[in-house]
């Protein structure tokens, strides 16, 4: 609890302590001497005590225009009932209102410091040695290239390559993984991460502000200025529904009391023409306490707030709360398929070759493909395994969807796809094996191909049979991959809709023509690894980048970002969009019908202040528990 959440409480506490004996002497169970006027006084230190920051915020709406808001409404309630000699209930109302005022404010702020430990990952500082030992600075100040030093038990400052030592680490603040991943010279390692173990020296990657800690940071804080549909609509409907509800409760406090005292219809009850207005009066103000909107526009920000921060604890960053809501809406998702079905690892499994032999061919497709870090071109590169000298290539071309040209000690060596060797008028000879067919040709004559194979996920099968359960009706996938390897992947995970030999273009109109076919709300999602899938992650109706930590490409592209390779977080996604949109609905629903329910009552005098502030302040608790669920999203 904070400075400020303390002082509310003191003064509730000192306010409730003067209020009840008050009470119980205005309401007569204690026999007292006391003038009318001594009450009246006594009754206003509680009330000034516990409520002046309303009345200060109410007469500061006011002199700024911006009068209808929940403060003016409580103002001109409590001192309405005040006025009319209920001092009890002005006071009890006030008093309550700050109450619900308080524990709305903890129940936020316990939401906000459970996500910011979520993602608490920014780094303190960062070792570096000096002479005098390791001497401790500002990630900021640490340039590209500097060896730094990360001890057991601290956070990784800033992504780098290992130099020296081995250790697991702890990636649950990343991915939401909470098996350690071991780590040891060569590999890269990303900021954020927590040493578990071994002393590590890393050579840094970038700067903090290009970091993955800084990136994730960055779209978290972000996340909360792009607004659901449902929450623009509350902000709307609270400036709508605020001034009607007010001039309703005028309406209430003015024409009734009119009407009976011109026809003298209902005068009867009364005993005097006093009695009729402040009955009415007090109707009015009961009205307008029940009207405050607090519950739903309190609630329903925070259940997508506390959305975004359960989907980032299992390692799914979502960028906003429209984007949240898109996903509950998916029924249909296009996948590609290296590096979202199957782990992209590719591996160079058969060399079919003439006139050359195995490691000349190998040679020349491993140096065409040198400036590349394609999958497939780091597969050639680890199967030749030797040194390449980059002054042998030159004039290297690549062409999208087909493969790369290069001259290779003076010869023009292509390497690529049956399209390629078609554009190039090269006569190929095609291989049963399924796996992706790198063809090669030397001057325009053909000299053998080599296959390379990838593997699928352990996750890919269970993650179709999931996203099927979850509602998904129709699951596609789309490569450029030959159709016998794109059908052997797709009939291994269970999908029966594929689309083979897909250039980046093609993707793109695929995309197209599956948006074309979904109805209604429904939407459709595309995954992919975020990096050359960027124009179709744009395209669709919400673009999904999975095991892109760290990758610009798909931080920019994608609405959703998979902080890991897993599958299964797809589905755990919409699962949780639907739990944080089913829990939304539930808060306009629940808050709204009360709150109608009760001005009904209030207009016809079944419902007095008592009811008024359970209306208010109880839906309002009611509403803020139920939207801090989405924080809990584990089990689903």
């Amino acid at each position: 609890m904070n400075k400020k959440q303390k002082n509310l409480l003191i003064r509730i506490i000192v306010a409730a302590v003067l209020f009840v004996p008050l009470y119980l002497i205005s309401e007569g169970f204690v026999e007292t001497e006391m003038p009318k006027w001594a009450v009246f006084v006594l009754f206003l230190v509680p009330y000034l005590l516990v409520g002046y920051d309303i009345l200060r915020k109410a007469i500061k709406g006011i002199l700024n225009k911006q009068v209808f808001d929940e403060n003016f409404l409580m103002t001109v309630a409590t001192v309405g009932a005040i006025v009319l000699g209920e001092y009890g209930e002005g006071v009890a109302v006030m008093l309550l209102y700050q109450i619900g005022e308080l524990f709305q404010s903890y129940a936020v702020g316990k939401s906000r410091r459970n996500i910011s430990d979520l993602m608490d990952i920014r780094p303190d500082y960062a070792n570096i040695e000096t002479e005098d030992g390791l001497e401790k600075v500002d990630p900021d100040e640490i340039e590209v290239g500097t060896v730094i030093v990360v001890q057991p038990g601290e956070k990784v400052p800033l992504d780098g390559i290992i130099i020296e030592g081995t250790s697991a680490l702890n990636t649950s603040a990343l991915t939401g993984e909470s098996k350690p991943l071991d780590v040891g010279v060569d590999d890269e390692i990303l900021s954020g991460s927590i040493n578990m173990t071994g002393v590590l020296r890393v050579r840094t990657t970038t700067e903090f502000d290009e970091s993955t800690a800084a990136k994730i940071l960055d779209l978290v804080e972000n996340a909360a200025s792009r607004k659901s549909k449902s929450e623009n609509f509350i902000s709307k409907f609270a400036k709508v529904y605020t001034p009607i509800v007010c001039y309703a409760a005028l309406a209430l406090a003015v024409i009734p009391p009119l009407f009976i005292m011109l026809t003298g219809i209902g005068a009867g009850g009364y005993a005097t023409t006093g009695a009729v207005w402040g009955d009415w009066v007090l109707r009015a103000c009961t009205f307008l306490v029940i009207s405050c909107p607090c519950a739903v526009v309190i609630s329903i920000p925070l259940s997508f707030f506390a959305g975004l921060g359960g989907a980032s604890n299992q390692g799914i960053l979502v960028k906003g709360s429209n984007y949240l809501e898109t996903l509950s809406e998916v029924k249909a998702i296009a996948f590609d398929k290296t590096g979202t079905i199957t782990k992209g690892n590719f591996a160079v499994t058969a060399v079919h070759h003439s006139p050359l032999d195995e490691k000349q061919l190998l040679e020349y497709a491993a140096m065409a493909e040198y400036n590349s870090s394609h999958p497939i071109s780091l597969s050639l590169k680890q199967a030749y395994d030797n040194k390449i000298d980059p002054s042998r290539i030159s004039d290297v071309k690549e062409i999208s969807g087909h493969g790369v040209i290069a001259k290779i000690d003076g010869k023009e060596v292509a390497i690529g796809n049956e399209k390629l060797m078609k554009q190039l008028g090269v006569e190929y000879h095609p291989c049963s094996h399924v796996g992706t067919i790198i063809h090669v040709s030397i001057d325009n004559g053909y000299c053998g191909h080599i296959v390379i194979s990838d593997e699928l996920k352990e996750n890919s099968k269970e993650a179709m049979s999931e996203l099927k359960k979850a509602g998904v009706e129709k699951l596609v996938m789309l490569t450029g991959d030959a159709r016998p390897v794109a059908e052997k992947v797709a009939a291994e995970v269970g999908l029966t809709d594929y689309r083979a030999e897909l250039l980046p273009a093609d993707k793109v109109t695929a995309v197209e023509e599956l948006l074309a076919e979904c109805s209604g709300k429904a939407r459709l999602a595309f995954v992919g690894d975020g990096i050359n899938d960027a124009p179709v992650l744009s395209r669709a109706d919400i673009g999904i980048a999975m095991g892109a930590l760290g990758s610009d490409a798909a931080i920019e592209a994608a609405d959703v970002v998979l902080m890991d390779d897993d599958p299964m977080k797809i589905a755990k996604a919409i699962k949780i969009s639907r739990k944080c949109l089913g829990i939304v609905k539930q808060n306009i629903i629940f808050a709204l019908g009360v709150k109608l329910l009760c001005l009904v009552l209030a207009a016809f005098g079944i419902a007095n202040m008592w009811v008024a502030i359970i209306a208010d302040v109880g839906v309002m608790i009611l509403a803020v528990l139920n939207a801090i669920r989405c924080l809990f999203v584990k089990k689903l």
